[in-house]
């Protein structure tokens, strides 16, 4: 398989910043979008330094409009988009009974609608071609679901459904849609969690530690090349043995 156009989403994060460095070290041209320029331009120079040129688009996820403006603008600078990465997300962590409508829709839209946001413009492309790769990065609470989670757990649930359906219309055109349900890795994000919480969490995964975010860009890596291309509708849970299921 030669060199493809990958677009990462959420891609300046701990995860995601892996899984642009699997895919640039695989050959392919990657890309993602951003919010914050100046902060996506210094992390786009750090990755520089380390060999790896990763294209920059604007646009919020959540809003079909700016998707949808994204997605063009990566393929102005690199090509049609043939892996889609779908790993943007965001945490808005309360009971429910607690939870405002707001953390609700938030957690929704950019967890969940951005799938559509972002796939619906370059599925068509992916069919003419016929041949893509598109991967959710759900998560085991997805699965099992979390405490002052019902917001997460819903959208990212949701995030496989979605997998499934899509995976069925696009067999027969070269595209598989899969999964990929990351446990508890060692971003910032979970770094900050205090250590006596973290030392708890641990505890609960029977291999002992926490994941890597180098450990899932692998699993992405997974579904992308063609002798994965019998593989489609599947969710890779990746979690230290956390939690199990079929």
């Amino acid at each position: 398989m030669g060199a493809r156009v990958a677009l990462v989403t959420g891609g300046t994060g701990g995860i995601g910043t892996a899984i642009c460095q699997r895919l640039a070290a695989l050959g392919h041209r990657v890309a993602t979008n951003y919010r914050d320029e100046g902060r996506a331009r210094a992390w786009q120079e750090r990755m520089r330094a380390d060999g790896i040129d990763v294209a920059l688009a604007p646009g919020d996820v959540s809003s079909p409009e700016e998707a949808e403006a994204m997605v063009r603008e990566v393929e102005r600078q690199l090509g049609p988009v043939d892996i889609l990465v779908n790993n943007a997300g965001i945490t808005r962590d309360t009971t429910f009974h607690k939870m405002s409508a707001l953390q609700w829709r938030e957690v929704i839209d950019t967890n969940l609608n951005s799938v559509f946001n972002v796939t619906r413009p370059v599925i068509e492309g992916m069919r003419d071609r016929r041949w893509g790769r598109i991967i959710q990065i759900s998560s085991i609470n997805g699965q099992k679901g979390q405490y002052g989670q019902a917001n997460y757990a819903a959208a990212k649930a949701g995030m496989h459904g979605f997998t499934i359906s899509l995976a069925q219309e696009n067999a027969r055109f070269g595209i598989t849609v899969n999964t990929v349900s990351p446990g508890y890795i060692a971003t910032d994000m979970v770094m900050a969690v205090p250590e006596d919480v973290r030392n708890k969490i641990v505890a609960q995964i029977p291999t002992g530690r926490l994941g890597t975010p180098e450990e899932i860009a692998y699993a992405v890596a997974f579904f992308i090349p063609d002798e994965a291309g019998w593989i489609t509708g599947a969710n890779l849970a990746a979690n230290g043995g956390q939690y199990m299921g079929w």
